[in-house]
Protein backbone atom coordinates (compact mmCIF):
# COMPACT_ATOMS: atom_id res chain seq x y z
CA UNK A 1 0.00 0.00 0.00
CA UNK A 2 1.30 3.90 -0.70
CA UNK A 3 -0.67 6.70 -0.46
CA UNK A 4 0.57 10.07 -0.87
CA UNK A 5 -1.64 12.90 -0.35
CA UNK A 6 -2.64 16.38 1.85
CA UNK A 7 -4.50 15.65 4.60
CA UNK A 8 -5.90 16.76 8.07
CA UNK A 9 -4.34 15.31 11.05
CA UNK A 10 -7.25 14.18 13.62
CA UNK A 11 -5.46 11.75 15.95
CA UNK A 12 -2.06 11.36 17.60
CA UNK A 13 -1.27 8.80 20.29
CA UNK A 14 2.42 8.90 21.20
CA UNK A 15 3.63 4.82 20.80
CA UNK A 16 6.98 3.68 22.43
CA UNK A 17 9.84 6.14 23.81
CA UNK A 18 10.06 8.80 20.87
CA UNK A 19 7.10 7.87 17.85
CA UNK A 20 3.55 8.60 17.34
CA UNK A 21 0.39 6.53 15.70
CA UNK A 22 -0.89 9.56 13.74
CA UNK A 23 -4.40 9.26 12.11
CA UNK A 24 -5.13 11.84 8.97
CA UNK A 25 -8.45 12.19 7.26
CA UNK A 26 -7.18 12.17 3.30
CA UNK A 27 -9.80 13.61 0.48
CA UNK A 28 -9.97 10.45 -1.79
CA UNK A 29 -8.25 7.37 0.79
CA UNK A 30 -10.53 8.51 4.10
CA UNK A 31 -9.13 7.76 7.49
CA UNK A 32 -5.54 6.73 7.71
CA UNK A 33 -3.37 5.57 10.49
CA UNK A 34 0.59 5.51 10.65
CA UNK A 35 3.52 5.24 12.46
CA UNK A 36 5.46 8.51 12.71
CA UNK A 37 9.14 8.11 13.50
CA UNK A 38 10.15 10.52 15.87
CA UNK A 39 6.89 11.78 15.99
CA UNK A 40 7.36 13.28 19.51
CA UNK A 41 10.27 14.81 19.13
CA UNK A 42 10.88 18.53 18.96
CA UNK A 43 10.82 18.91 15.22
CA UNK A 44 7.76 16.63 14.51
CA UNK A 45 5.72 17.73 17.40
CA UNK A 46 4.42 21.14 16.06
CA UNK A 47 3.72 19.25 12.93
CA UNK A 48 1.53 17.00 14.38
CA UNK A 49 -1.33 19.08 16.43
CA UNK A 50 -4.87 18.72 15.58
CA UNK A 51 -6.28 20.62 12.66
CA UNK A 52 -3.03 20.90 10.65
CA UNK A 53 -2.85 20.34 7.16
CA UNK A 54 0.48 17.80 6.27
CA UNK A 55 1.51 16.58 3.08
CA UNK A 56 1.67 12.74 3.77
CA UNK A 57 2.98 9.26 2.55
CA UNK A 58 2.46 6.07 3.58
CA UNK A 59 3.58 2.58 2.89
CA UNK A 60 2.77 -0.76 4.11
CA UNK A 61 3.82 -4.07 2.87
CA UNK A 62 0.31 -5.63 3.78
CA UNK A 63 -2.69 -4.44 4.12
CA UNK A 64 -3.08 -5.98 7.80
CA UNK A 65 0.34 -3.57 8.80
CA UNK A 66 0.74 -0.47 10.46
CA UNK A 67 1.36 1.82 7.84
CA UNK A 68 5.12 3.93 8.12
CA UNK A 69 4.21 7.70 7.68
CA UNK A 70 6.33 10.32 6.93
CA UNK A 71 4.97 14.22 6.62
CA UNK A 72 5.82 17.64 5.75
CA UNK A 73 3.60 20.53 7.47
CA UNK A 74 1.61 22.78 4.47
CA UNK A 75 -0.63 24.65 7.20
CA UNK A 76 -0.17 25.22 10.77
CA UNK A 77 -2.96 26.45 13.09
CA UNK A 78 -0.54 26.95 15.98
CA UNK A 79 -1.71 30.54 15.93
CA UNK A 80 -4.79 28.96 16.99
CA UNK A 81 -3.02 27.77 20.34
CA UNK A 82 -3.64 30.92 22.95
CA UNK A 83 -7.21 30.83 22.22
CA UNK A 84 -9.20 28.11 24.24
CA UNK A 85 -12.32 28.01 22.25
CA UNK A 86 -10.80 27.18 19.19
CA UNK A 87 -8.48 24.56 20.78
CA UNK A 88 -11.60 23.45 21.39
CA UNK A 89 -13.93 22.98 18.79
CA UNK A 90 -11.07 22.04 17.20
CA UNK A 91 -10.09 19.12 19.29
CA UNK A 92 -13.71 18.23 19.27
CA UNK A 93 -14.38 17.61 15.67
CA UNK A 94 -10.60 16.01 14.60
CA UNK A 95 -11.51 13.69 17.56
CA UNK A 96 -14.88 13.02 16.70
CA UNK A 97 -13.84 12.36 12.98
CA UNK A 98 -11.00 10.09 14.66
CA UNK A 99 -13.46 7.90 16.54
CA UNK A 100 -16.17 7.35 13.83
CA UNK A 101 -14.95 6.93 10.58
CA UNK A 102 -13.87 3.73 9.85
CA UNK A 103 -10.30 4.05 8.45
CA UNK A 104 -9.38 3.51 4.52
CA UNK A 105 -12.93 4.32 2.87
CA UNK A 106 -13.64 7.37 1.16
CA UNK A 107 -15.46 10.35 2.83
CA UNK A 108 -14.79 13.32 0.39
CA UNK A 109 -18.00 15.36 1.64
CA UNK A 110 -16.38 14.14 4.96
CA UNK A 111 -12.99 15.55 4.01
CA UNK A 112 -14.46 19.10 2.74
CA UNK A 113 -17.18 19.57 5.18
CA UNK A 114 -14.49 19.17 7.94
CA UNK A 115 -11.41 21.22 5.88
CA UNK A 116 -14.26 24.05 5.85
CA UNK A 117 -15.33 23.88 9.72
CA UNK A 118 -11.43 24.43 10.74
CA UNK A 119 -11.22 27.59 7.97
CA UNK A 120 -14.25 28.96 9.54
CA UNK A 121 -12.36 28.70 12.97
CA UNK A 122 -9.20 30.15 11.64
CA UNK A 123 -10.91 33.02 9.79
CA UNK A 124 -14.31 33.85 12.13
CA UNK A 125 -13.47 36.59 14.62
CA UNK A 126 -16.61 35.05 16.74
CA UNK A 127 -17.65 31.73 17.10
CA UNK A 128 -21.01 32.45 15.70
CA UNK A 129 -18.80 32.52 12.67
CA UNK A 130 -18.65 28.47 12.86
CA UNK A 131 -20.43 27.58 15.83
CA UNK A 132 -23.19 27.14 12.76
CA UNK A 133 -20.57 24.99 10.46
CA UNK A 134 -20.21 22.78 13.28
CA UNK A 135 -23.70 21.65 13.36
CA UNK A 136 -23.82 21.38 10.11
CA UNK A 137 -20.75 19.10 10.20
CA UNK A 138 -21.76 16.74 13.08
CA UNK A 139 -25.11 16.06 10.94
CA UNK A 140 -22.97 15.55 7.77
CA UNK A 141 -21.36 12.48 10.03
CA UNK A 142 -24.70 11.26 10.99
CA UNK A 143 -25.51 11.15 7.36
CA UNK A 144 -22.37 9.81 6.20
CA UNK A 145 -22.72 6.93 8.49
CA UNK A 146 -26.09 6.02 7.66
CA UNK A 147 -28.16 7.82 10.49
CA UNK A 148 -29.00 11.13 8.41
CA UNK A 149 -31.83 12.64 9.51
CA UNK A 150 -35.07 13.14 8.09
CA UNK A 151 -36.00 16.39 7.56
CA UNK A 152 -37.90 16.34 3.90
CA UNK A 153 -41.55 16.47 5.05
CA UNK A 154 -43.44 16.07 8.53
CA UNK A 155 -43.70 12.80 9.46
CA UNK A 156 -46.39 12.80 11.02
CA UNK A 157 -48.77 14.80 8.26
CA UNK A 158 -46.20 15.07 5.45
CA UNK A 159 -46.82 19.04 5.30
CA UNK A 160 -43.48 20.18 3.78
CA UNK A 161 -43.52 23.35 5.02
CA UNK A 162 -43.58 24.78 9.13
CA UNK A 163 -40.93 22.13 10.16
CA UNK A 164 -39.88 22.88 13.75
CA UNK A 165 -39.30 19.95 15.54
CA UNK A 166 -37.13 16.40 14.95
CA UNK A 167 -38.71 13.24 16.34
CA UNK A 168 -35.90 11.57 18.92
CA UNK A 169 -37.05 8.37 18.05
CA UNK A 170 -37.49 8.63 14.07
CA UNK A 171 -35.19 11.03 13.38
CA UNK A 172 -37.87 12.74 11.49
CA UNK A 173 -38.92 16.55 10.89
CA UNK A 174 -42.65 17.28 12.68
CA UNK A 175 -44.12 20.51 12.19
CA UNK A 176 -44.83 23.02 14.47
CA UNK A 177 -48.83 22.32 14.30
CA UNK A 178 -48.69 18.89 15.04
CA UNK A 179 -45.69 18.91 17.30
CA UNK A 180 -47.30 21.67 19.85
CA UNK A 181 -48.61 19.00 22.04
CA UNK A 182 -45.61 16.69 22.07
CA UNK A 183 -43.04 19.70 22.11
CA UNK A 184 -41.59 18.87 25.62
CA UNK A 185 -40.63 15.23 24.32
CA UNK A 186 -39.46 16.53 20.82
CA UNK A 187 -36.28 18.32 19.57
CA UNK A 188 -36.30 22.05 18.25
CA UNK A 189 -35.30 22.19 14.80
CA UNK A 190 -33.73 25.49 13.99
CA UNK A 191 -33.89 27.23 10.98
CA UNK A 192 -30.41 27.29 9.82
CA UNK A 193 -30.42 23.78 9.56
CA UNK A 194 -33.11 23.70 6.98
CA UNK A 195 -32.64 27.13 4.94
CA UNK A 196 -28.78 27.60 5.57
CA UNK A 197 -27.50 30.91 6.86
CA UNK A 198 -26.51 32.10 10.39
CA UNK A 199 -27.89 31.51 13.56
CA UNK A 200 -28.37 33.43 17.09
CA UNK A 201 -27.51 31.71 20.05
CA UNK A 202 -30.57 29.83 20.75
CA UNK A 203 -30.78 28.41 17.48
CA UNK A 204 -27.52 27.31 18.02
CA UNK A 205 -27.46 25.88 20.88
CA UNK A 206 -30.71 24.01 20.07
CA UNK A 207 -28.87 22.70 16.99
CA UNK A 208 -25.75 21.39 18.87
CA UNK A 209 -28.62 19.96 21.47
CA UNK A 210 -30.02 17.50 18.10
CA UNK A 211 -26.87 16.90 16.62
CA UNK A 212 -25.36 16.14 20.02
CA UNK A 213 -28.36 13.98 20.63
CA UNK A 214 -28.32 11.34 17.77
CA UNK A 215 -24.60 11.28 18.00
CA UNK A 216 -24.48 10.27 21.61
CA UNK A 217 -27.40 7.70 20.57
CA UNK A 218 -26.27 6.05 17.32
CA UNK A 219 -22.48 6.95 17.08
CA UNK A 220 -21.01 7.55 20.05
CA UNK A 221 -20.94 4.33 22.10
CA UNK A 222 -18.82 2.22 23.91
CA UNK A 223 -15.29 3.07 23.99
CA UNK A 224 -16.16 5.96 21.09
CA UNK A 225 -17.99 7.92 24.22
CA UNK A 226 -15.07 8.89 25.65
CA UNK A 227 -14.79 11.67 22.90
CA UNK A 228 -17.88 13.58 23.83
CA UNK A 229 -16.04 15.05 27.34
CA UNK A 230 -14.53 17.15 24.75
CA UNK A 231 -17.72 18.40 23.37
CA UNK A 232 -19.10 19.32 26.75
CA UNK A 233 -15.96 21.08 27.29
CA UNK A 234 -16.48 23.29 24.46
CA UNK A 235 -20.37 23.45 25.26
CA UNK A 236 -19.28 25.05 28.54
CA UNK A 237 -17.03 27.64 26.97
CA UNK A 238 -19.63 28.80 24.72
CA UNK A 239 -22.56 29.12 27.24
CA UNK A 240 -19.56 31.68 29.11
CA UNK A 241 -19.78 34.22 26.24
CA UNK A 242 -23.22 33.97 25.08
Amino acid sequence: MHIAATAIVCAVLAHGEHGAVVRVLTPQDGLQAGYVRGGRSRRLRPSLLPGNIVAVDLRSRTDSQLAAMTLELVHSRAPLLSEALAVAVIDWSTALTAAVLPEGYPYPRVHSGLDGLLAAVEAAPAARGWAVALVRYELLLLAEMGFGLDLSACTATGATDDLAFVSPKSGAAVSAGAGAPYADRLLPLPRFVLEGGEGGWPDILDGMKLSGYFLNRDLLTDRRATVLDARERLIERLRRIM
